[in-house]
């Protein structure tokens, strides 16, 4: 180990407009020995246009496993390193986990340079409740899952942000619309500091619709948000009874018919049931 052990610095970059790009990010990327980015071919065109010279290097989710403990024996010998992913704060959503842990594991110094991050400047102009909120990341590719994992987050009372590929932003939404419902307020943030921009919040049913009648909306780097359920009711509030006529449906009928029906019959909130019901089929199974 060097006497003079190096840093690793996580540098965060712009995520659309590159005048967000700050001076000391600069400094850093030009400074450091070697610069650990998330696709190189995507970085060249940023590290061009700020003349950053500094040797590139690719490190994604394919080889950061591999490569963590190498780069952490570089940074001991003394040579310091920065992260950088395509846009934003590397490590939210984007790889450098295991080489940032790792580095605490030896005593590395972290050094962070704040800029942009998509999830926090989406929040912040959103109109939804800022005081308290949860960052999701991406939802499962699957409907399956991706409404499973939105079911669990039903009753979550603080503003949930996701990101999402333009591929899946309708099916996305249209999941939400199942099982959150269509008048929980959402918001769609498209393009983020680029020339295209797009805030656009509204009930979901109504968010479904612009976005689905609109293909540009379809398009470019997306985040989600929704606002939290304020009337949220724990499980225990839907009886035993429900319990019992929900099992009686299920072992009749498919899991929307079962939902629907017991929804009418007792008057309780479609989503409400539905966890209640998904519950029901997981203790059975």
């Amino acid at each position: 180990m060097s006497s003079d052990p190096g840093k690793i610095y996580v540098v965060a970059t712009p995520i659309g407009n590159l005048s967000d790009m700050s001076p000391r990010a600069i400094d850093t990327l030009n400074l450091v020995d070697l610069i650990l980015a998330e696709d190189t071919r995507h970085s060249f065109p940023l590290l061009q246009h700020f003349k950053i010279q500094t040797r590139c290097q690719a490190f994604h989710e394919h080889n950061e496993k591999q490569l963590s403990e190498q780069f952490c024996q570089r940074v001991l010998a003394g040579e310091s390193l920065a992260i950088i992913s395509d846009a934003g704060v590397p490590l939210i959503s984007d790889p450098g986990f295991p080489l940032i842990k790792l580095a605490h594991d030896y005593a590395i110094k972290i050094e962070p340079i704040p800029g942009a991050c998509a999830a926090i400047t989406a929040l912040s102009a959103s109109g939804l409740a800022t005081d308290r909120f949860s960052f999701e990341g991406f939802l499962p590719h699957k409907s399956s899952a991706r409404k499973k994992t939105l079911q669990s987050l039903v009753d979550e009372q603080r503003t949930l942000i996701f990101y999402e590929s333009p591929r899946r932003v309708l099916e996305t939404l249209e999941d939400m619309y199942e099982v959150m419902g269509g008048d929980r307020q959402a918001v769609l943030a498209r393009e983020l500091s680029k020339l295209f921009e797009t805030i656009h919040k509204a009930p979901l049913n109504k968010l479904l619709e612009f976005v689905s009648n609109d293909k540009n909306q379809q398009k470019g780097e997306i985040v989600l948000l929704l606002a939290g359920n304020t009337e949220a009711k724990t499980q225990d509030a839907i009886s035993i009874d429900i319990h019992h006529l929900l099992s009686t449906l299920l072992a009749e009928l498919p899991l929307k018919q079962a939902v629907k029906l017991a929804s009418e019959i007792t008057g309780h909130k479609k989503n409400q049931v539905y966890q209640a019901a998904l519950l029901l089929k997981d203790s059975n199974s």
